[in-house]
């Protein structure tokens, strides 16, 4: 008997569509969020963040 046969016994094929439509569901909800218009000014501000020679990261310190 072949692991085939035993997967096949199973009937595991209704969690593999259930994760399909899931998977797809969370990838339309990110592609709307990352397009929406109000996003807009956000995105190009972090498109600029490589170019910008003027901000000064600094290393936080240990607060006690």
């Amino acid at each position: 008997m072949k692991l085939s046969d035993i997967m096949s016994y199973a009937q595991l094929s209704f969690y593999t569509e259930v994760a399909l439509v899931l998977f797809l569901g969370v990838f339309i909800a990110i592609t709307i969020r990352t397009f929406l218009p109000s996003r807009r000014g956000e995105l190009e501000a972090a498109s600029r963040l490589p170019l910008e020679d003027d901000v000064v990261l600094t290393p936080r310190t240990a607060e006690r």
